[in-house]
């Protein structure tokens, strides 16, 4: 995949299991001796996440869905739904650029607006896209946008855990074509990519890190 510095690896997204949310955030954190923080309600989406910050301006979105209508119309909703109905797990890689109208372009579709207040008083903005994509091809991430990166989620704690790997069930052409990249080469924006066809659903298959005691995969 070919380097493109509008573009990065913002963060990853694990769909509740039926022990709900809390008791996923803290198997995850855990593994990974990161503290787990909760981020809040998206009212637009009908969810609510427990973030694990990350360095390098990543972190890990551990997130549920709610009782609420807005869930069964938001894609994202829909997508957190459905993931945690089949016992939770990895959901979405998602990708950070500075301006979506390259991607909204290619995509044919305008993105939608998200946000939360988090419990410090803060109101995140961002813009988001690729929902409906990443439900029929689960391999694809997803892209958003930030008004700002004051307040990233990944800034709530100082962290020494990195994100290092995706483990992809799928098509390393299809994920080039959706991200736009048609130059050989290598993007991965410090992440190792590791493709496997192995003729099951595609899918993000699992996620390493690398931590002070050495690498995780989860």
């Amino acid at each position: 995949m070919c380097h493109d510095d509008r573009m990065r690896i913002d963060h990853v997204s694990y769909a509740a299991s039926p022990e709900g949310l809390q008791a996923t955030a803290e198997h995850l954190s855990s593994r990974l001796g990161i503290t787990p923080r909760d981020g809040g309600v998206h009212p637009r989406f009908g969810t609510r996440n427990v973030i694990l910050p990350l360095a390098g301006d990543r972190y890990v979105e551990v997130v549920e869905v709610l009782d609420h209508p807005a869930s069964d119309k938001a894609p994202f909703g829909q997508a957190v739904r459905a993931r945690s109905a089949t016992g939770g797990g990895w959901m979405a890689w998602v990708v950070a650029v500075d301006d979506l109208s390259d991607v909204e372009a290619r995509l044919g579709r305008r993105s939608v607006e998200g946000q939360r207040h988090t419990p410090e008083g803060v109101e995140l903005q961002w813009r988001q896209i690729g929902i409906r994509g990443l439900i029929a091809d689960p391999q694809l991430p997803f892209f958003i946008q930030w008004s700002t990166m004051d307040h990233h989620p990944s800034r709530l704690e100082e962290s020494a855990v990195r994100l290092t790997g995706l483990h992809i069930s799928g098509e390393a052409a299809r994920v080039r074509e959706w991200l736009g990249l048609t130059e050989p080469g290598s993007w991965g924006d410090g992440v190792d990519f590791d493709f496997q066809s192995a003729g099951g659903p595609a899918a993000l298959a699992s996620v390493t890190f690398e931590g002070p005691d050495g690498p995780v995969t989860i």
